[in-house]
């Protein structure tokens, strides 16, 4: 089985469809997993969640999903995250806005389990040090864990029979063995990379191989950058884009 991962679209239509162009290019799929934030920061939530909800992905929430809605206070979000989940929610039909706030806050798949920002707290724990990853891996009831938020294409992992934890970058030249050891991972962006590289991430598991493998791929960025304009959301979001920021 092979299951495409992806998180944090953040209303980037076109990182989406490149995306889905990527993954098609490089054979069929049986699944796709999305790991929370399917709308915020960017000008285009409802033909992203429309292209999710085709896809037949297993969602979770996110928290700019559930701020877009009003399931979380704009309060708890810098300003101009606050001003793009509240555009964001204000263009959203009925019955998107209620798929974004049924959405589960976990769930737990075969030897995974799905959480957007950390299994100790699926919403708003950006999973970035290993002794989070540490910690979070003893809560896990399956495992491994598959997370998103940080917008960080990482993965932790603690060996079989105790050691050191270890910790690295998922990336297309070194795939993860699942074998060996209990992991957490997070494919990256693909609306919003922080990582310094623009390109849209995303992961793809490999049932056979017990492996996950992260790609990188380009998309249109200038097109993005110019309808986060032509909405009136802050021009940061549209600058960022550019630097993987």
């Amino acid at each position: 089985m092979r299951i495409a991962l992806i998180a944090d679209i953040h209303s980037n239509l076109e990182a989406l469809e490149a995306v889905l162009w990527d993954v098609e290019r490089r054979g069929p799929v049986d699944a796709w997993w999305c790991l929370g934030d399917i709308v915020g920061y960017g000008p285009d939530p409802a033909a992203c969640l429309r292209r999710v909800r085709e896809l037949e992905a297993r969602c979770i929430a996110g928290n700019h999903d559930w701020g877009a809605v009003g399931k979380v206070a704009l309060t708890e979000f810098n300003r101009a995250a606050a001003e793009a989940c509240r555009w964001n929610g204000e263009h959203l039909g009925a019955g998107e806005r209620a798929f974004l706030a049924d959405l589960p806050l976990t769930v737990e798949n075969g030897i995974f389990t799905l959480a957007h920002g950390s299994p100790r707290d699926p919403i708003w724990e950006y999973l970035l040090s290993p002794e989070q990853a540490q910690d979070c891996l003893a809560l896990l009831r399956t495992p491994h864990g598959l997370v998103g938020h940080s917008h960080l294409p990482l993965w932790f992992g603690l060996p079989e029979g105790g050691g050191a934890l270890s910790y690295g970058s998922l990336n297309e030249e070194a795939p993860l063995r699942l074998s060996g050891g209990r992991f957490i991972l997070n494919p990256g962006s693909v609306g919003q990379p922080r990582d310094g590289d623009p390109r849209a991430a995303y992961a793809i598991y490999d049932s056979d191989a017990n492996a996950v493998t992260g790609y990188r791929v380009e998309y249109d960025i200038a097109a993005v950058q110019a309808k986060v304009v032509a909405a009136g959301l802050p021009a940061t979001l549209a600058q960022r884009l550019s630097m993987g920021w």
